[in-house]
This record gives structure tokens, sequence and C-alpha cells, in this order.
């Protein structure tokens, strides 16, 4: 499925629907060797926001709901696959001229991050392969040949 809208990888360079939650890895505003792993619970909204070596976000502990972190894994997430998707995905309605992140009245529910943080890794291995025009359906989350 090709993106929306064309995507910064820099800043969230994985995001996918998957196990019943949006979810993704963002790269750290401050530590170029530290990313999160984020991600908004279908149904609930439970938001979950840690390091890739398991610390908490401390953005996200704050309690006044989503992080950075976490905003910026929905921002993409409606480029790469339109908010109307990610809407439905997450079972929330999201009035015409709102936000997605401003509709979620979810609360911090910590979710699993090594998995997430792995199938992230695993896909970073497909960018050592030769050039191809053969699809790669793993890759169907990479935005090929757009750049923002």
């Amino acid at each position: 499925m090709p993106a929306v809208a064309p995507r910064k990888l820099n800043k969230v360079p994985f995001v996918e629907l998957a196990d019943g939650r949006l979810q993704g890895v963002v790269s750290s505003g401050s530590d170029i060797s530290r990313v999160y792993v984020a991600s908004v619970t279908a149904g609930t909204h439970g938001l979950s926001c840690s390091t890739n070596n398991n610390r908490p976000c401390g953005g996200l502990n704050q309690g006044w709901g989503c992080c950075k972190h976490l905003d910026s894994l929905i921002e993409e997430a409606v480029l790469q696959y339109g908010q109307d998707r990610v809407a439905r995905f997450l079972r929330v309605e999201v009035p015409e001229g709102s936000r997605l992140s401003g509709c979620l009245k979810g609360t911090r529910d910590p979710a699993p991050a090594a998995a997430v943080f792995s199938r992230f890794l695993r896909h970073l291995t497909y960018l050592e392969l030769p050039g191809s025009a053969t699809p790669i359906p793993e890759l169907h989350w990479f935005p090929a040949g757009v750049g923002r």
C-alpha cells in the first residue's frame, strides 16, 4: 500500500498497525543512540512509550496524555495510512478538523516493546540487500522513493 503522504524516516523510521496496537519506533530528539518504542492500544487507547532499553518515557509519566514520541508516531501513522484508517483501527471518533491524538482518552498502559523493536531491527537488514525491482512484502510500510 503506498503512503498517503511522504514521511520523515529519520524521525519515525518504523510505524505499523499490528497486534491490536498502533506501534512503532521513534527517534530521540536529544540522543542519537536512543530510540523509543511507542504504542496506542486499539479500543482502550492504552498509551505506552519506553526506550529501546525498557526505560519508561518521562513525558508519558507526567500523566497529561500523549508524550512527544506518541504524538510523532500518530502523526506519521496518519501520513502513512491516512487518518480514517488509523482512527478506525484505534476505534476513535475524530471530529472534522481535529487531530487524532487529541481525541484519545487513554492512560498509561505499558505494552511489550521488545517484539516491536526486534521487528524494526529485522526490517533494517533489508537495507543491506542489493537493489532490486522485485517487491518485498514485509516492507510495505517503507515508502520507497518518497522523501520529505
